[in-house]
């Protein structure tokens, strides 16, 4: 990209809002509610990378009404896609790859169970959401990246910068080129979700993590499959955890949902905490469908989607100052997902309709590019601040004693003293730190997919839908060329390789030498390589609107 400034072109809205998930959205739609019902007219802008709505939205997912009552309490006439209640919950310890005992439903933490809630794709609740926000003369961009953060003299945010379109792999401006514009607010919200890489930008700028533990992760493989009519059993909720993932000492869960039309989703979830460099979430998800509690039900079946996302897990202990001048970080980018009840999206959307009603607030008061900090009360003050104080401990619980004893504690902590306990448990080294060198690992043998249960990760990929214009820059960029080379394949075996769920990184020996290479055209978006890297050195930048994953109903 030439060094020269780029004269842009610029749009001017009250609040430009980044992300359309339900953090976003909800932040949308309360914004323009409020407009409406002050008579105080609010220009509302979401700006989405995907190329639709909903095309990277990916989830398990079980949904928990409470912020959609508050928000549409009508959703039900309006038709919101919440068409299956859950009607069983069934937890699994698997011991050994064919053996599993249910957990009595007396020692499940109550976070566990699911009556009253819905399972749903994420995806369409989102479009659903997005028609919401429309009606209500909210204005969306799909496929449009926000590219860069727009600051003002005093380093106070005025908005984002799309991405430019048109550049070249070798950075040179095609016939095709198209300036990204800027777009001004007032206020900006960043909804990105899990690993945002503005947020990322702005919580290093701000130091908005001072304080606070590292954010923990994991990363969410997941597939939809469509199943005979008489192994399905809709509403039926599945979760497990132990075997794989315990073989190698890794924490994390899998689940299998039964939705409409004799489809389930399933997936498994690892936490990357683990140390053994060798593991590949991937392959131990594709492990996981072969016990035989999970088999029984894909045995005549098809599987009809596959993705990735990572997913933030932290808790209250790791979320950062969510407001900054001339702007708020909202949702899954500011770590609001209860990993208790691995439910994110009823919190997320709680902290986009706070945030709009104090900036609503301020816009009415003639404020601007100011810090919101009266948000930090409002939010200390909502459920969805008590709900994640009172289960904070679950998440750190899980890993410093591990899968069984962490469930334990968190059934003592939360059934019988409701998350009142007087401490705070901490979990201060970050994910990617706690890889170990390959000369402390034992390798992992995973079995070959039989491309009937199990597949490999190109035929994966390819049902994701992915697709990025081939001759762009790469938008998974290193600080350091040489460092996948000499320190990440010498010492831990290059672990991206494995721990990227669609292929990207690979390591190519020609005469003798090694060279890593970055297959962008298969990246999910998932962020895993940016939160894993055993270096820190892989940043994930925004790649051409529009490109990335498309997902139908995930």
């Amino acid at each position: 990209m030439s060094d020269h400034e780029i004269e842009r072109e610029y749009m001017e809205y009250d609040v430009v809002i980044v992300g359309a998930g339900p953090s976003g959205l909800s932040a949308a739609i309360k914004l323009r509610q409020l407009a409406e019902q002050s008579g105080n007219d609010i220009s509302v802008v979401v700006v989405e990378k995907g190329s639709e709505v909903g095309a990277h939205i990916l989830s398990g997912a079980v949904f928990e009404p409470t912020a959609l009552n508050e928000l549409i309490p009508d959703w039900k006439d309006k038709g919101a896609p919440l068409n299956t209640a859950v009607t069983e919950d069934k937890i699994y310890l698997m011991q050994s790859k064919d053996k599993a005992s249910k957990v009595p439903n007396f020692a499940v933490p109550k976070t566990m169970h699911n009556e009253g809630n819905y399972i749903i794709s994420l995806g369409n609740l989102c479009r659903w959401l997005a028609e919401q926000a429309e009606e209500l003369g909210a204005e969306i961009f799909p496929g449009f990246t926000a590219a860069e953060v727009l600051y003002g003299e005093s380093g106070e945010v005025m908005g984002i910068i799309t991405g430019d379109m048109g550049i070249s792999k070798e950075g040179e401006e095609k016939d095709s080129y198209m300036p990204g514009m800027e777009l001004r607010g007032k206020y900006t919200l960043f909804a990105e979700g899990c690993r945002g890489h503005l947020g990322k930008q702005l919580i290093s700028k701000f130091e908005l993590d001072k304080g606070k533990d590292p954010q923990h992760y994991g990363i969410g493989i997941k597939e939809l499959w469509e199943i005979p009519a008489e192994k399905h059993q809709q509403g039926l909720v599945v979760h497990s955890a132990g075997w794989p993932l315990a073989e190698s000492k890794s924490a994390g869960g899998g689940f299998l949902y039964h939705i409409e039309d004799n489809q389930i989703a399933l997936g498994l979830i690892t936490d990357l905490s683990y140390s053994n460099t060798y593991v590949s979430p991937f392959d131990e998800f594709q492990r996981y469908k072969h016990h035989p509690e999970i088999k029984k039900f894909l045995e005549g079946g098809k599987r009809i989607s596959y993705g990735a996302r990572a997913i933030v897990k932290g808790g209250l202990q790791s979320q950062p100052k969510m407001t900054f001048a001339g702007g708020l970080l909202i949702g899954d980018d500011a770590g609001t997902l209860n990993f208790a009840k691995i439910k994110g999206s009823h919190t997320a959307m709680k902290s986009g309709m706070i945030a709009a009603e104090c900036v609503a607030s301020a816009l009415g008061a003639e404020r601007a590019n100011d810090e919101i900090s009266e948000f930090a009360e409002a939010y200390k003050n909502s459920w969805a601040y008590k709900e994640l104080h009172a289960q904070r401990n679950f998440g750190p619980a899980q890993h410093k004693y591990g899968n069984f004893w962490g469930s334990a504690y968190a059934f003592i902590d939360i059934n019988i003293f409701n998350g009142k306990l007087p401490w705070t448990l901490s979990d201060p080294k970050p994910d990617w730190a706690q890889t170990k060198p390959k000369s402390e690992c034992t390798p992992i043998e995973y079995p070959k997919p039989d491309g009937v249960v199990s597949f490999d990760k190109l035929s994966s990929v390819f049902l994701s839908s992915t697709n990025h214009e081939e001759d762009q820059p790469v938008h998974l960029t290193l600080k350091d060329d040489a460092i996948p080379i000499t320190v990440n394949l010498a010492e831990y075996d290059a672990p991206e390789q494995r721990y990227c769920p669609a292929g990207v990184y690979e390591i190519v020996t020609e005469d003798e030498q090694s060279r890593l290479q970055i297959n962008a055209q298969n990246c999910v978006h998932c962020k895993t390589c940016d939160i894993k890297d055993v270096s820190q050195n892989i940043n994930w930048v925004t790649p051409e609107g529009g490109g990335g994953p498309n997902y139908p109903n995930m």
